[in-house]
């Protein structure tokens, strides 16, 4: 059982006040893009992992966790203890998302193994899981898993896993410039709290705007409607990001940000032609371990 699930990229990413529970209200667009990892399990003796790069992508996959770490391993083991068969299951993951790059590869992943797990052990005898409890479990294992299991573009709330689809017309193009080694998510949450002090600021965000320019298609007005309240933590803690940034917007992108808690850099291109202009660009810059092309919306964890 084979299921792809995609990397997101947050068109805006709003971060509130610190929480009682050790998150931070979000008020985030979501937007799902055809930059995909696949999720292949087998029946086996015991659970394990194995890890290989999608043919052409340039992951470290030295970074990536082969143990209870692992977002997967620890999706299938709710799957299990769900369906109250024992976890015993060959996952292989092959990725082609930035690992710890702000792109939500580790609950791509997740999402990926929760769906191919659930049909993996769809047989008489064992409950089945249908959506809504799909979303509770993917919930359960980190604020970005719900999503990856939806895909489309969506409105996040609470910790990013209250879910609201948005429209969104036509396909957007954009390219993701990689660096080498990640960012610690918690850390750079850490830096903007830092970097906030004792300052208020307005909670929470409009959206509008942002809405309006997906709904028509817009790609302008999208790009001017983006935003992203980690990437001065981001940029405090990985400066050479900003030319990056830089070589990006010289390069004529209609929008630069950095993708979630980076360090991957995400730019919105007008068209097919001027992202691949704009992608052989970035290539070119030292600061951009490589530039890869993708189009959104695409669609949540789908089975091959």
């Amino acid at each position: 059982m084979t299921v792809r699930a995609p990397a997101k990229v947050n068109l805006r990413l709003g971060v509130g006040p610190l929480r009682d529970d050790g998150y931070h209200d979000l008020v985030t667009v979501f937007h799902a893009v055809s930059l995909n990892d696949e999720v292949t399990v087998v029946p086996a003796d015991d659970l394990t992992v194995t890890v290989e790069a999608v043919p052409g992508a340039r992951v470290a996959l030295d970074d990536v966790p082969l143990d209870d770490r692992n977002l997967a391993v620890r999706a299938a083991r709710l799957v299990a203890a769900r369906l109250g068969v024992e976890p015993r299951v060959a996952l292989r993951l092959r990725k082609a998302i930035p690992v710890a790059g702000g792109m939500a590869g580790g609950s791509a992943d997740a999402a990926a193994a929760l769906v191919a797990c659930a049909r993996l052990w769809d047989e008489p005898g064992v409950p089945i899981l249908g959506r809504t409890e799909l979303l509770d479990l993917a919930a359960r294992l980190g604020s970005d898993v719900p999503f990856a299991l939806a895909g489309g573009t969506a409105l996040g709330t609470g910790r990013g896993e209250k879910l609201a689809p948005l429209p969104a017309a036509g396909t957007f193009h954009w390219v993701f410039a990689t660096a080498s080694g990640g960012l610690s998510t918690p850390a750079v949450y850490g830096e903007c709290d830092r970097l906030r002090g004792a300052a208020t600021f307005p909670w929470p965000p409009t959206t509008d705007d942002l809405a309006d320019a997906l709904e028509a298609g817009d790609a302008k007005a999208l790009a001017a409607a983006l935003g992203n309240d980690l990437q001065d933590a981001a940029l405090s803690l990985r400066p050479s990001l900003r030319a990056t940034l830089d070589a990006g917007t010289r390069a004529g992108a209609l929008a630069a940000l950095v993708s979630g808690s980076g360090p991957t850099c995400a730019f919105l291109a007008e068209t097919a032609d001027h992202a691949d202009a704009l992608a052989a660009a970035l290539a070119a810059e030292d600061t951009v371990r490589d530039a890869v092309r993708a189009t959104g919306p695409a669609a949540g964890a789908t089975i091959q």
